[in-house]
């Protein structure tokens, strides 16, 4: 077992780096419309990417998906999946719906031709998940921490993996049998919340995908190609080790050291939203 790790980027050259390094999934992220208004002022990656860069970034692709992260449901969805998909997409990705009928009209639209990933980032969803996990033509649901810790208005968005939040969606996630994820992680030893501390609840919450964040690799600052190559061949070789080190505490059984990991997730996750 191991994580399907996403990596954000519209960069051709990039996505043929990533993949070779052993990323699994080439993440370009459409979604504009409301975003700047929910994550103003907030230090979220906001991309500026275009239905043309799916078929340029798809055609350098060998073994990775193409993800792609759609507009909410509005008046041009079909035109814009439809697009989406005859550029390439393997996956498609749902953010910030709040309905039961969002989920049925992109399911209407996709019709079966790709996967399809939902984001869960509303509390409205959340609520309704039951119902959603109903619906024939789901694949996957990812939860995205954003957005979602700016619904339950927390200070720090890994304060819902701390007080129980992702645990509880996780728990009906896996008894609908969909492959699930949340969150992002950063290169290990980085990250506000240490990209291993989230990687050991990835795999004590039975969780399959990963986006890696920017601080992994923020291509806007680093221009040089063969110092993005060193950092994602160095970062995916020492995530997959540890997570072989970690699946084997699982496999074993060892239910303290998960244990343990929580306790230290909760009280590092505690002081960092008591200084915000």
């Amino acid at each position: 077992m191991s994580l399907t790790l996403m990596y954000i980027t519209n960069n051709p050259e990039i996505a043929r780096i990533a993949e070779n390094a052993g990323v699994d999934r080439i993440f370009i992220d459409l979604e504009t419309v409301g975003k700047e208004e929910r994550q103003h002022n907030m230090d979220t990656v906001k991309s500026f990417h275009s239905i043309s860069d799916i078929g340029e970034v798809k055609t350098v692709l060998t073994k990775a998906e193409l993800l792609v992260r759609i507009n909410k449901i509005y008046p041009g969805s079909e035109n814009e999946i439809n697009k989406v998909i005859e550029q390439g997409a393997d996956v498609v990705m749902l953010p910030y719906f709040k309905t039961v009928e969002e989920v049925k009209r992109f399911l209407d639209i996709i019709a079966g031709r790709v996967k399809t990933t939902l984001l869960l980032e509303t509390p409205e969803a959340v609520e309704l998940l039951d119902e959603i996990l109903g619906l024939d033509g789901i694949d996957e649901v990812h939860i995205g921490l954003n957005d979602l810790h700016l619904g339950y208005h927390r200070k720090f968005m890994f304060e819902l993996l701390a007080d129980g939040t992702v645990e509880k969606i996780c728990s009906k996630l896996k008894l609908s049998n969909k492959k699930y994820g949340f969150g992002g992680i950063a290169a290990l030893g980085g990250g506000a919340l240490p990209a291993e501390r989230i990687i050991r609840e990835h795999y004590r919450l039975d969780s399959t995908m990963a986006i890696l964040s920017r601080s992994f690799c923020n291509a806007e600052k680093i221009t040089d190609c063969k110092e993005i190559q060193q950092i994602f061949e160095k970062g995916i070789a020492e995530i997959r080790k540890f997570e072989q080190e970690v699946f084997e505490k699982k496999k074993l059984g060892k239910k303290e050291y998960f244990e343990q990991n929580q306790r230290e997730i909760k009280r590092i996750v505690d002081e960092i939203a008591g200084e915000k």
